[in-house]
């Protein structure tokens, strides 16, 4: 596991509750950044994977990302103007848009085959880890019900791209095998 990876895993591991107790989960305002960070944060990467994948399957859902977390984005922020609520960062988003920044950069820096296998290996484990804090902390916490509603709406979305995620991950290690 990368550096960034780790990072990631760290942050969302932590918004999920695993870290060392603080005897409360995160306030609504602060699940609005979460979400809104770790959507951007594969809106990010989907676009730089839109650019340099080299294999069609992995160019594509590079783009389907994109599409897709925008899209939950978009409803997070039409949702955070109407209830008034504004997003309000926390150690856990700032530690998601720092790992972040560092996946960008260590994927900047390879090509071909090699970008696909690490992007794709990327997105299963924040994939994985992002339905974890939905499961055990950002969806337990939230108290606005339209907010947990719309987590909860979203979590089949990560389900489906997680698992699409290992089914490209599998046939590169077919190709590279």
């Amino acid at each position: 596991m990368t550096l960034s990876k780790i990072a990631i895993a760290a942050a969302l591991l932590f918004a999920a509750g695993t870290a060392p107790a603080q005897g409360t989960g995160p306030t609504d305002p602060q699940i609005a950044a979460i979400v809104v960070t770790a959507n951007q944060v594969d809106i990010d990467a989907g676009r730089l994977g839109e650019s340099k994948a080299h294999a069609k399957d992995v160019k594509a859902f590079a783009e389907q990302m994109v599409k897709d977390h925008t899209a939950v984005n978009k409803s997070a922020v039409d949702l955070a103007q109407k209830l008034k609520v504004t997003p309000e960062e926390s150690d856990t988003s700032k530690s998601l848009k720092k790992g972040g920044d560092e996946n960008l950069a260590n994927l900047k820096k390879l090509q071909g085959a090699e970008f696909d296998r690490a992007y794709v290996d990327h997105e299963v484990a924040y994939h994985q880890a992002v339905i974890d804090a939905l499961d055990k902390t950002l969806i337990p916490n939230a108290k606005n019900a339209e907010l947990k509603a719309l987590l909860e709406k979203s979590r089949p979305a990560f389900v489906a791209h997680l698992e699409h995620a290992k089914h490209i991950q599998a046939s590169l290690g077919k190709k590279a095998g």
